[in-house]
């Protein structure tokens, strides 16, 4: 089973969240645990090993990129994830850069890419090292969908969706 965490100020955010998740997973798959503390929150990580974290960035007596940078630092293997209706690049380039955020959920969520993100997170093996060339290739991808799958013909040439290879000997 896995585990996750939700850390916000908001106790009605965390309801809603937990309502949203319960409907969409079943108990024996994720065990969904809350916190409106982000200091209760950072007690309890060094108490248990969660899968996945999500913090609200603004809360009062501790920042949601400071809680997620002290997360990291306790357990590398949970994936962190920021949800906030903070949306400037600041906040954003110090949650990936300090924190190393999985996702960035703004608020208020979409249910399907919230659900859609936990799911990726749930899967997401940090411990994992990808090649540089998968690296690249998921760049590569990321930028131009599609580009990185290509079809060869028989004599090494790529093909064009639709087209018949050449015969050799004619061009």
């Amino acid at each position: 089973m896995k585990q996750l965490l939700i850390v916000d100020d908001e106790t009605p955010v965390l309801h809603a969240l937990r309502r949203v998740l319960q409907r969409h997973f079943k108990p024996q798959e994720l065990r969904v645990e809350i916190c409106a503390d982000p200091l209760q929150a950072l007690q309890r990580l060094k108490e248990a090993r969660f899968d996945v974290l999500i913090s609200d960035y603004r809360m009062p007596r501790l920042d949601g990129v400071t809680l997620l940078t002290r997360a990291r630092e306790l357990d590398p293997r949970a994936v962190r994830m920021m949800l906030s209706a903070a949306a400037d690049f600041g906040t954003v380039l110090a949650a990936v850069n300090r924190a190393e955020v999985f996702r960035y959920i703004p608020k208020p969520w979409s249910e399907l890419r919230l659900l859609a993100d936990l799911r990726a997170a749930l899967a997401f093996d940090p411990c994992v090292t990808l090649s540089a060339y998968e690296l690249e290739r998921r760049r590569l991808e990321a930028l131009e969908p599609g580009i990185t799958q290509v079809e060869w013909g028989p004599n090494g040439e790529v093909l064009m969706p639709g087209c018949p290879p050449a015969r050799p000997g004619k061009s």
